[in-house]
């Protein structure tokens, strides 16, 4: 039996089956449905590419993984190599994983072993947003700030380790007055935060973060799991405010494969390039590296460049503003645009009780959560298609 997440099994409504995908469709064996938040957020492609398709199967006629521990690959290489060139400032350090969670994972390991390594035992906080959301394993629900994914936590009682903040630069500058001396981190999803809300704010506040974390001594990390590779507009929040670590999934391999890279700067990793044994950092995910993940991550990326998916996401945030413009309801708290990101808060999330189903009624793919309604198109996405999905959201309004 399937355990499916987020989900009250006993309650579930019945998932959609897919027998097929091409493009920005899913197909089920009576309907046709564009995927309005591609796959959570990772098919950026669409399904089906033919040259994603071609990168992997040639791959997988050499070889599918071997492991990173003694030994290495070309396809890993070539990735590292070209992240070293594609991402911005000395970001050049890549330590893969298999999942977005536990990419951040490694990446607070990280900041706390960089602090050890250079002596300091004093920094063992990590600094974060309220309503973060960082993954599902134990530190990232740790430094998350979202009861209605991590209720778990309760058993444990408030961390001692972490603190939240709103993307407020008073109350950021507070924390730092207060516990900038035992730091070791400040963790944030950069301009757009996903599961907690769709929550979007400025890059002031980033760039105010930057100079508290040099003042300070203190690390700061991007997850940029969601929002990288275009989604808030920009290729990455890092080219706008540049982390000392950086942490990307999902997009990364066009969705086809999971894997992610956690991605230092020079300054983390001189701090663990020794000759102590201790001194190397002790973590080493069995699918780390994995050869068909880096084939479709580097054909991925070179489609993203290649075809100025940048003017294509302009595009699509252009046509969303056009559409949702005149979208008013006494129920809707407030709509946000950035990017190939749209969000429709609504005031109660009973008012979105039925929209999944009229929107496969209306040929749409969409999951709400809470009071959320949300579209993170692919981003080969037409004009006609993606005026389908927003007016279907428009139409939830009028017909319910």
């Amino acid at each position: 039996m399937i355990w499916y997440p987020y989900q009250q099994m006993k309650t579930m409504r019945t998932p959609y089956e897919i027998v097929d995908a091409e493009g920005v469709y899913l197909y089920t064996k009576d309907n046709k449905l564009i995927d309005s938040v591609s796959s959570w957020w990772s098919v950026i492609h669409g399904y089906k590419h033919p040259e994603m398709n071609a990168a992997i199967l040639e791959q997988v006629n050499r070889f599918s993984h071997v492991m990173l521990g003694g030994l290495t690959h070309e396809p890993v290489q070539r990735l590292s190599q070209k992240l070293e060139e594609f991402l911005p400032g000395d970001l050049n350090y890549c330590f893969f994983s298999d999942s977005g969670s536990v990419a951040v994972e490694v990446a607070l390991k990280m900041a706390l072993q960089y602090c050890m390594n250079r002596g300091d035992r004093r920094r063992t906080m990590i600094l974060a947003l309220e309503h973060a959301y960082h993954g599902d394993t134990f530190k990232t629900m740790e430094v998350g700030d979202d009861e209605d994914y991590h209720f778990v936590l309760r058993a444990y009682g408030p961390s001692q380790y972490v603190v939240h903040v709103p993307t407020e630069i008073e109350a950021l500058e507070m924390a730092f007055a207060q516990y900038g001396e035992k730091l070791t981190c400040f963790l944030v999803e950069p301009l757009l935060q996903g599961a907690g809300g769709m929550r979007m704010y400025g890059s002031s506040f980033l760039k105010r973060a930057r100079e508290l974390c040099n003042q300070y001594g203190v690390l700061l990390i991007f997850d940029e799991v969601a929002t990288g590779f275009g989604r808030t507009g920009h290729r990455f929040a890092a080219d706008l405010v540049l982390p000392d670590i950086l942490v990307l999934g999902k997009a990364l391999t066009g969705g086809y494969i999971g894997h992610a890279v956690t991605v230092a700067n020079r300054k983390v990793y001189e701090a663990f390039y020794d000759d102590a044994p201790d001194h190397a950092l002790m973590h080493g995910p069995t699918f780390m590296g994995n050869a068909l993940a880096c084939a479709a991550a580097l054909k991925s990326i070179q489609l993203f460049e290649s075809q100025d998916y940048l003017s294509k996401i302009r595009r699509i945030e252009e046509i969303t503003q056009r559409e949702l413009a005149d979208l008013t309801d006494p129920r809707i708290q407030e709509v946000r645009i950035m990017g190939g990101c749209a969000c429709v808060e609504v005031k109660d999330p009973a008012t979105l009780q039925g929209w999944q189903q009229f929107a496969y009624q209306q040929g749409v793919f969409n999951r709400p959560f809470l009071n959320y309604m949300y579209t993170m198109v692919p981003y080969i996405i037409s004009e006609e298609e993606l005026t389908q999905v927003l007016r279907t959201m428009k139409a939830w309004f009028t017909n319910s």
